[in-house]
């Protein structure tokens, strides 16, 4: 059955799991390090989906007789308030705390986000990006309101579950 639940922001979890491999042991070693099960302080999460649409268009024809499927690319961001470098560390693996001598291997992970009403127990709704990867990283220091970092990132694929009790 499907999910007709509304959700707020404040029924969110944003947690980090990891497949096995050189990639999911580093990031391994950060979410430990840093207790990112759940990602505290995260204010903003947005996940993006876009699939790479190919208009057929017939000699004569104003308008598309088809729309061929293309490329899926997965990607979002997350706003934090916590600037402590784990998800700088995230992103860049060991060349985080020191200048690599050569190339170093970047973490992957899954990123895990879960909504569930407290009104309704066992009923979530849960988005899962795998295999991702940090793309950006950046922090804003404003002068009257909170320090922010954010990071933009880009997964391999999703999978979605719905869950009622």
């Amino acid at each position: 059955m499907a999910n007709t639940n509304v959700f707020r922001g404040s029924d969110g979890a944003l947690s980090l799991a990891v497949d096995s491999g050189v990639e999911g042991d580093a990031a391994q070693g950060v979410i430990d390090a840093y207790s990112l099960t759940p990602v505290g302080r995260a204010t903003g999460v947005t996940v993006r989906v876009d699939s790479d649409l190919k208009p057929f268009h017939e000699l004569g024809q104003r308008y598309p007789t088809e729309l061929r499927p293309g490329n899926v690319n997965v990607s979002g961001s997350i706003d934090r308030a916590f600037i402590n470098g784990a998800l700088l560390k995230l992103m860049l693996g060991d060349a985080a705390t020191s200048r690599p001598a050569g190339t170093f291997v970047s973490p992957s992970f899954n990123l895990s986000l879960r909504l569930e009403n407290p009104a309704r127990p066992g009923t979530a709704s849960t988005v899962t990006v795998h295999g991702v990867k940090l793309r950006t990283w950046s922090y804003a220091i404003p002068e009257d309101d909170f320090v922010m970092e954010k990071v933009d990132f880009q997964g391999l694929w999703l999978s979605v579950e719905d869950v009622e009790a």
